[in-house]
Parts: C-alpha cells; structure tokens; sequence
C-alpha cells in the first residue's frame, strides 16, 4: 500500500501526471514487496510553495507514505533519485527545489477495516 502524494507550485497536464505516474510505478519497487499495483498516486498541482523564502521559481513537496515497519536506506535513496528525476524531466522542478518525506507505519486502513 504505498502512495506517493506530489504537491507541485507549477501547472500539469494530464499526460504530465500520466508520466509521472508511470515513473512512480517503476521507482516503487525500490521497496521491498512494493509495486505499481498497489500504489496511489495524488496529484496536486499549482500550490503556492515558498522555498526558502521565496515563491518565483517551480517547487515541489512529496510525501512517500509505506505499509510496513522497515525500509531500508538504500530504498528510500533510489526513490529520492527517481523522483526526482521525474519531476526534473516532466515538470522542470530541479531538485534543489524539492523536498521528499517519507514514512512507514503499519497502521493502514483500506477496503473498511485495517491491515
């Protein structure tokens, strides 16, 4: 059950979000058991984003939220270099404009009752 929920300050297309979201798919098998036929992906799009102190130029915040209680390092390095990666090359947000949070828990709800 992963989601990778985007928040970005700029415009996106539905193609844009379609590649996004086929980027997404790919990368979450960096998780170990993960895979696209599970995963949610939210879109958010012309969010007003102040990045360090200013709003002038694209951003982007990306919440990676796992079922599980461990994940290793490395994955979470891998996401964070394909994410990225996506969004540098769909939307032109580089990453210095870019943070990624990520969480693990095994409380999850889904279908009316909790895993």
């Amino acid at each position: 059950m992963p989601v990778i929920h985007t928040h970005v300050s700029v415009s996106t297309t539905p193609a844009q979000r379609e590649a996004l979201k086929t980027a997404y798919g790919t990368a979450i098998a960096a998780v170990p058991g993960k895979s696209e036929g599970w995963l949610m992906c939210p879109f958010e799009d012309n969010m007003p984003i102040y990045f360090g102190g200013s709003d002038d130029k694209p951003a982007a915040y990306v919440e990676v939220n796992v079922f599980g209680s461990h994940v290793p390092s490395s994955a979470w390095e891998r996401l964070t270099h394909d994410i990225m990666a996506a969004l540098e090359k769909e939307l032109g947000i580089p990453g210095n404009r870019t943070y990624i949070r990520y969480t693990a828990t095994t409380d999850w709800g889904w279908n009316g009752s909790n895993f």
